[in-house]
């Protein structure tokens, strides 16, 4: 497998070609040690007083030099590389469905209570340096508890769940990005109810608000942001907020993955809630669509059992990433392993050092 190798400082790439110039002076050296051994009467003698000669093992030590002179030069131009790593800075919104809908017991006890087992679960399996925020919506989105390394706030802040009208699936999204992208000025008000085409144009502003210019924002590749991933639970009935479609391009074009996971049962179930009953379905085919275009993945949890392995699933898959490292160290330490051994061969076999 090729791994595409970049350097912060290729200029001093140029420092390589003086390794012919050292081979070019090793081999004079060697002339020069021939020419001092005619100088002696009878090289007879000298053969018989200087026994075997070293053969091979003469060049040993300097071509270990010469390679470790050679990684050197190659760390210090500073080489970077794309590699599979343990994620140290991964962050990870859990966005939880607490609709009305939620309280189908297909899934039992209810939709609720078993999303709420598997995300405590989720969380006890994470790595301990895994950030983790949770977002909860209904007919709004807010962050319940902000990005944090307790386990035991965000447990807590799991357990206080209740249950709301309407799902704003769209919304979830969008307030799950703010909380990645704080600086980015989301306008959560004017993203969450503005009905127009443009879901995420600005409603407008005091005649006293200073106008501010929006921050410039270039679109990356789908999927391409490594360090964070949104994990949204819900039944995928979306019904106010902002459209599922735009947030999730909104997703998509940070880089963003959004795994979607969808609770209950295609056939669902009719509940009453406040007052009011309807039948309510699991909407696979926006959960889907979502997925796709973060260039994330769906999950189907129809029981307990299921949801609960659904998590376990995505702790496996989110806690590594591909990123870009500098390996400039490693390069070091291969250089220093080198003259070690160049070093300690000629001590080993000629009793000098080279």
């Amino acid at each position: 497998m090729n791994i595409p190798v970049t350097f912060l400082w290729p200029q001093l790439l140029w420092l390589l070609l003086a390794l012919p110039l050292l081979v070019l002076l090793y081999v004079w050296l060697l002339s020069r040690r021939k020419q001092a051994a005619v100088r002696f009467a009878s090289l007879a003698i000298v053969r018989e007083a200087m026994g075997k000669g070293p053969g091979w093992r003469r060049h040993v030590p300097p071509v270990l030099l010469l390679l470790a002179i050679a990684t050197m030069l190659l760390a210090a131009a500073r080489p970077m590389a794309s590699i599979v790593l343990p994620s140290q800075e991964q962050t990870i919104i859990l966005a939880m469905d607490v609709s009305g809908s939620m309280r189908a017991e297909d899934v039992k006890p209810n939709r609720l209570v078993a999303s709420q087992a598997a995300a405590k679960a989720f969380l006890a399996e994470l790595p301990r340096h895994v950030k983790v925020g949770i977002v909860a919506f209904a007919g709004s989105a807010q962050v319940v508890q902000p990005i944090t390394l307790s386990r035991e706030d965000l447990v807590t802040a799991i357990d206080k769940f209740q249950l709301q009208r309407a799902t704003a699936i769209g919304s979830a999204i969008v307030v799950s990005l703010s909380e990645l992208f704080p600086g980015q000025g989301f306008d959560i008000g004017a993203m969450t109810y503005n009905r127009n085409s443009d879901p995420f144009a600005p409603q407008g502003r005091a005649i006293d608000q200073p106008k501010t210019e929006p921050k410039a924002f270039v679109p990356v590749a789908p999927g391409s942001y490594g360090s964070a991933a949104i994990i949204l639970l819900t039944d995928g009935q979306r019904t106010t907020g902002v459209d599922t479609a735009e947030a999730a391009k909104m997703a998509a074009d940070r880089g963003v993955r959004v795994y979607t996971v969808g609770v209950g049962t295609v056939d669902g179930e009719v509940i009453g809630f406040e007052g009011w009953s309807m039948r309510v379905r699991l909407d696979e085919d926006s959960l889907k669509e979502v997925a796709r275009t973060t260039q994330a993945e769906y999950y189907y949890a129809g029981t307990a059992d299921n949801l609960k392995k659904v998590y376990e699933t995505l702790s496996t898959r989110l806690t590594v990433e591909k990123k870009e490292t500098e390996i400039a160290g490693l390069l070091a330490l291969v250089a220093s392993i080198l003259a070690l051994f160049s070093a300690g061969l000629s001590v080993l076999w000629f009793n000098r050092i080279l």
